[in-house]
Formats: structure tokens, sequence, C-alpha cells
């Protein structure tokens, strides 16, 4: 074979790997690979306007696709600016690859111009991680990697290239079988845990199905629904979940913890029985742990060993991906049931049914003229259609996207959960377009999370990513101004993002909108919402921006406080639901 540089040979491995696209900045130590990147017929790279929003773009672009997402940058600050998506892509289980420069092998620990240690910095948040100094392991390294981030449980690899091994020269040899001793995830469940999950099923009288994010990445969603209809159990989804099980369905919830449904949330506290596919009992969801679901016995299955039992005991604790799991539990169910063991849950599904129904989700009313941001993303879901892909920020409105748009589908609804990364939402809408360009990708974003990354909008245009924004525009960063409403007695410090009192709002976002050769639109008046968001809609060539400037003291409902036991939600400000215990 004839020789080639280390930095043709990334590309081709690049190209061998599967990948499509490629979200970065370069920079000088990864220069070298972006001469021949140039010359690639396969990977098509799309320039960035800084590191985060690659890394953030390749998560939407995974999550929305389910292939691995691609981010590269330089050395130094820029690979340092990778470490935040890394991190969320870490807690949020996204297969990602991340490609960095480093400085030549013969500087490495001399301090040199735009040196890290990314391999150091990002050893506690990536899957593993790899440095480069042989231009020979280019091709394994990187096959490795990708075979890393897409198997077991998902989650980014970091491969650091330096930069004499691009320059060098090398042939390429992609490799035919992995060495990786020690890696066997493992993702058939033992049959004697099916059989005997089974059994705690047919004998429990409260049982709830907890579906986490693991569901979401086994694509698991079509079993699931076989398992819920087969048994009838209520299902509740985590905020990772969303659009994992239907929300139309009548056995379906919604979403437990913080800002759960009461019915989501009593029927985890109240259940005799949690069977948690691909959750992993955080703490959003558990509240006070010490207090969370004191009667319930556990059926804990996940992918990953480490999560299980790791916050709550598990009674029968299944390894294994999700959709494996839930097929051979269905099997396991229909073994039982021809041999007459069944469940009864009528009088559970009845009491939870009238929960949902008693305090369904609602918002209280503001002020006449003003806009309510609930009713906002109410109508943007309506409007847009079960098939509209949704990603958000963090913060009240991540909240109430999760709760008043309707997900009927799984893969529709990409957020931050785990690490509650400000910011996110508008390169991930740009990656999940890249993913998915006939869907239809709106970025819920509030004003505070946009001007974090809003320079994404300078990507999409020229790129041709026509995404749609809507900023749910408070003025603040809303949901710590929630929390200092109910627990600083109203002392509002540093929570207002406009000057106080001033009439000019900065920035004018559809005039940035705007200058960054998007539409920009605006609407403050309840009687424009749907012209406004039909108008955008209507935009399908460029990237469209809406302004909503929605009132400022709404707030997220229900809630249960941080620490606080989930037998304290609150469904209003110093509303609590009464349950009637004698009908469960």
């Amino acid at each position: 074979m004839s020789e080639i540089t280390g930095a043709q040979s990334l590309v081709t491995s690049l190209e061998a790997a599967g990948a499509k696209n490629v979200f970065g900045i370069p920079g000088g130590a990864i220069l070298p690979a972006y001469d021949p990147l140039m010359d690639s017929t396969k990977v098509r790279h799309i320039l960035v306007r800084h590191e985060q929003g690659a890394g953030h773009a390749a998560q939407g672009y995974a999550a929305a696709t389910g292939e691995v997402g691609v981010c590269m940058a330089t050395s130094g600050p820029g690979a340092t600016n990778l470490v935040t998506p890394i991190a969320d892509a870490h807690m949020d289980s996204v297969p990602m690859v991340a490609v960095t420069g480093q400085v030549g092998a013969s500087m490495i620990g001399t301090d040199a111009f735009q040196e890290a240690d990314i391999r150091g910095i990002t050893m506690p948040i990536t899957k593993h991680n790899f440095l480069v100094t042989d231009p020979d392991e280019i091709p394994t390294k990187i096959a490795e990697a990708f075979h890393l981030a897409r198997t077991g449980r998902p989650g980014p690899v970091l491969v650091d290239i330096a930069k004499s091994a691009l320059q060098s020269m090398t042939t390429f040899r992609w490799p035919t079988e992995l060495g990786l001793p020690g890696y066997r995830p493992v993702t058939k469940p033992h049959a004697k845990q099916m059989r005997e999950a089974a059994r705690m099923i047919g004998d429990a009288r409260r049982p709830v199905l907890y579906v986490g994010g693991g569901v979401i990445r086994a694509r698991a969603s079509r079993e699931l629904r076989v398992l819920a209809e087969l048994t009838g159990m209520p299902v509740v989804t985590t905020l990772m979940a969303r659009g994992a099980f239907p929300d139309s369905h009548p056995q379906h919830l919604g979403m437990p913890g913080m800002h759960g449904t009461v019915a989501a949330v009593a029927a985890l506290q109240k259940s005799d029985l949690i069977i948690s596919l691909g959750a992993r009992f955080d703490d959003r969801v558990t509240g006070n742990l010490d207090a969370f679901a004191p009667h319930a016995q556990v059926i804990h299955a996940d992918i990953d060993p480490a999560e299980i039992g790791k916050n709550r005991h598990a009674d029968v604790p299944i390894v294994g991906d999700a959709r494996e799991v839930i097929s051979d539990l269905v099997v396991a169910l229909q073994a039982a049931a021809e041999n007459g063991q069944t469940g009864d849950y009528e009088q559970w599904v009845g009491f939870l049914a009238g929960i949902k129904r008693k305090y369904a989700l609602g918002w209280e009313q503001p002020p006449a003229g003003l806009l309510s941001p609930q009713s906002v993303i109410q109508r943007l879901g309506q409007i847009s259609g079960p098939e509209t892909v949704f990603t958000s920020g963090v913060g009240q409105h991540q909240m109430w996207a999760a709760q008043f748009i309707g997900y009927e589908n799984p893969n529709t609804w990409i957020n931050s959960g785990g690490l509650g990364t400000m910011g996110f939402s508008v390169p991930a809408a740009m990656g999940a377009k890249v993913g998915r360009p006939d869907a239809t990708v709106w970025s819920i974003d509030g004003d505070g999370c946009f001007q974090m990354t809003n320079q994404e909008l300078a990507t999409c245009a020229i790129e041709n990513i026509p995404i749609k924004v809507a900023i749910i525009n408070n003025e603040n960063l809303g949901m710590v101004r929630q929390w200092q409403t109910l627990f600083y007695g109203e002392r509002y410090s540093n929570t207002d993002l406009q000057k106080h009192g001033g009439p000019v709002r900065i920035p004018d976002f559809p005039k940035l909108a705007e200058a960054y050769g998007c539409v920009g639109l605006s609407c403050d008046r309840p009687e424009d919402v749907d012209s406004t968001i039909e108008k955008a809609m209507e935009i399908n060539d460029v990237p469209v921006v809406v302004d909503f400037r929605v009132h400022k003291d709404a707030m997220v409902w229900p809630m249960v406080a941080a620490g606080a036991s989930n037998d304290d939600i609150k469904y209003a400000r110093d509303l609590a639901p009464e349950f009637d215990e004698d009908a469960i």
C-alpha cells in the first residue's frame, strides 16, 4: 500500500467508520487533518462558530439519528471548549466521538503553545479516551472509538492526536477485529432474572413502569408499548424518555420528578413494585431518596451494571440492553399467563386515573394582554405536529416543553438532562436538522440560554440548515428567579437580563436574527401566537427566530422542592394534592 500522511489516514478512518458529518473548527494542531478533509466526498464538515456548538451539534445529530455524532477541535482552548458537551454527552449517554489535535509528541508536557492535557481533563467524563502519537495507530483508535461510543451504554469517546502523528507518513490499515480486553458489554439478560421479574409483576398490586432514557437509546419504544399493553401497568417516562411511550396513551401518566405530573409522582411514591427500564433513580426523580417509594420493591434493568443499586437497592437486578430485556420480559409474562399467573391492577389503575384527571397539568393565567409561556409552548406543539423534533435549553422553558408538548414518537425530544447545560438548544437543533433534514426542528430556548450559543445561527444560515427557534423571553434567568421567589424572599439577585426600567430590549432578538441571515419575528400578544407560529412554519429555506415576549412571573408547577420528599409535591404555590389512600 502506498504511504499517506497520518492526517489522510484520519480522514479515511472517519469515512470507514461511517461518519457522514463532522462539526468543528480548524486550528494549529488539527490543521493537518483539514487539508485532506477538504477532498473527502463522504464526510461533510460543518464549520461552527464555537467548539461548544460543535459538541452540542454532534449530540443533537446523534440523538436524532441514533448514529455516532462527531466533533473536531484543535488543541488547548479548542479542546477545552469541548469539555462541556463531552460532560453533557456522558451524563445523557449520547454516542459521540470527539477528535482533537494535540501538540507534537516531543512537546507534550512542556507547556507548549496551546497545549492542554485534554485526555487527563476528560478522563472522568468520557467512556474512554486515547492519546495517539503513532500514526500507524490512527485507524485502530478511530475504529475502537466508534465501537465504544455506540455499544453497551453509549457515551462520548475522545481521540487526541498529536500533530506530529498527523504529519508523519503511514499506511492505512482498517482493523478487521478490535482488541478491547475487558470490554464485553452484556446485552442479553439472564433468564432466571426474567422469570423472577415476571413472578414479582404477577404478585404485585401496585406496579409501575419507570421508563428512562435507556429505552430511547436502545430504540425499544415499540417493545415497551407491547409490554405496557400486555400487562395494563401504568407508565411514567422521565425527562430523558419523553416520547418513548405516547403521551396520548391512556396508560401514560406523564413525567415523574421535581416538575413531574402529580399522577406520575404518586405512581412511584405509592407503588409496591417499580420496574425500572433504562433509568437511574436520579435525584430529580426521587427527591429525598430516603423517603422515595417506601413500600416498593424494585426490578432494575440497565445496560450499565454500575447503575444498578447505585442509588436504590434492586431486588431483581437485570443487566442487559433495554430492547432485549423488554422483549424477554414479554415472553416471560406470556408464559406466566399461560400458567394462570396474571396481575390484577384494576383498582390501582383506577386510583391513578382519578389523580390524573383531578390534577391535570395547567397554569395560572397571566394578567390580561400578557403572554403565557405555557400556552405558547402548548400551541407550538399542537401546530407543528407530532413528527416535529424539539430541542430545548435548560430552565423553565425546558420543563414547560416537557410538560405541555404531547410527544407521540421517540427521538422527537432532545434536551440536556443530567448536566443541565444552558446553551444546548440551538446547536443541538442544528445537529438534529443535519441528521434529519426532512424533519421540522424547533429549538425552544430561554432568552438566557439563547445568548450563550446563538452565534451558531450564522452556521445554520450559511450551511443551509433551516432550524426554527422559539425564544421564551421573560427577560430573566427564569428558573433561578422562580427559586428566588420561593426560597429567597423575592430577592432577585442578578437574574434580570435587562436594564432596570430601560425601555429598550438588549439585545433585540429579531434584529439579531436578521444580522445572522435569519428571519426574525416577534410576538407579545396572545391573539398573535397562532399566526406567528404558522408564519414561522411556512418559512423553510432559512432559519427562523421568534421572540415570544412572555409574562416574567410565570412559574413551573407541579414542584417538589430540592431535597424534599415526593410526598410534599405541590401542584401550585402552597397547594398540595390530597389522595384517597383507601382507594388504592
